[in-house]
């Protein structure tokens, strides 16, 4: 039930692997870090990676009479989770479903879920542009949806990947909030100098040939990864870090 949510970003990738669950996770985190309140939904149903970069695997949900309870992070009930993954047992477990059921468990996460006042929900979607993705397309038309973050990484490959995630957005009339470039050079952790092992710039050219906003690049920095499995957020813990600027510069044009 998305009546009580104020504004809903989905995050969209044409290819797995580019850090889309990464960027859903500290995206929510920062716009928590800004005084809102944040719910986030992981319908990631073949890698559902949320519960575990936030630190919740484990972590039971119930039913009440108005639909899943999220799991929220702490008492201030700042951020809401929900996930595939709360229902699996181990998280090695794979999810062997066929097209329709799929389809019919990301329906009930889009409709079924009890979530209280949000002022943003952001939705960490599967890779590609498969019968899952239809489904959500479908849902959001019956909601207010902001549009969508499509992530990608520098290499050619994901971005001919990602080019085909903006034409499919285009066709089914989601709309497109920018382009993130992420693991868009290595960072040492000693002298912090930003080494472009893949390439560079090109989210950046991906987002001036399709005609939409370049929302910022994500380097490769060893410094994030001790953040997995904690709902500590890169703006509070590496304040002065290049990741950390893209992130807060990424809430202040959301949030425009």
């Amino acid at each position: 039930m998305l009546d009580k949510v104020k504004h809903v970003i989905l995050v969209l990738s044409g290819k797995g692997g580019v850090g889309k669950s990464t960027v859903s996770t500290q995206l929510a985190l920062a716009l928590r870090e800004a005084g809102l309140k944040v719910g986030l939904l992981d319908i990631d149903l073949c890698g559902p990676s949320v519960p575990y970069l936030l630190g919740l695997e484990g972590r039971d949900i119930y039913q009440c009479d108005e639909g899943w309870v999220p799991i929220y992070t702490d008492d201030s009930k700042s951020l809401a989770v929900m996930s595939i993954g709360f229902l699996l047992k181990n998280r090695n477990d794979p999810v062997i479903w066929r097209g329709p059921k799929k389809t019919m468990m990301i329906k009930q996460f889009l409709t079924d879920v009890k979530w209280d006042e949000l002022d943003y929900l952001i939705i960490d979607t599967p890779p590609g542009t498969s019968d899952e993705h239809i489904t959500v397309m479908e849902c959001m038309r019956e909601v207010r949806c902001d549009g969508a973050i499509i992530v990608t990484t520098p290499q050619g490959v994901a971005l001919d990947d990602v080019r085909k995630e903006i034409t499919f957005c285009k066709k089914t009339g989601i709309a497109i909030l920018g382009i993130v470039e992420n693991m868009s050079g290595f960072v040492c952790p000693h002298c912090t100098n930003c080494t472009n092992i893949f390439s560079s710039e090109g989210g950046v050219e991906l987002a001036k040939m399709s005609g939409v906003p370049h929302l910022g690049t994500v380097p490769i920095d060893p410094r994030v990864s001790v953040l997995n499995g904690t709902t500590r957020s890169v703006l509070t813990e590496l304040p002065d870090s290049g990741t950390a600027a893209t992130f807060k510069q990424l809430v202040e044009k959301i949030t425009a």
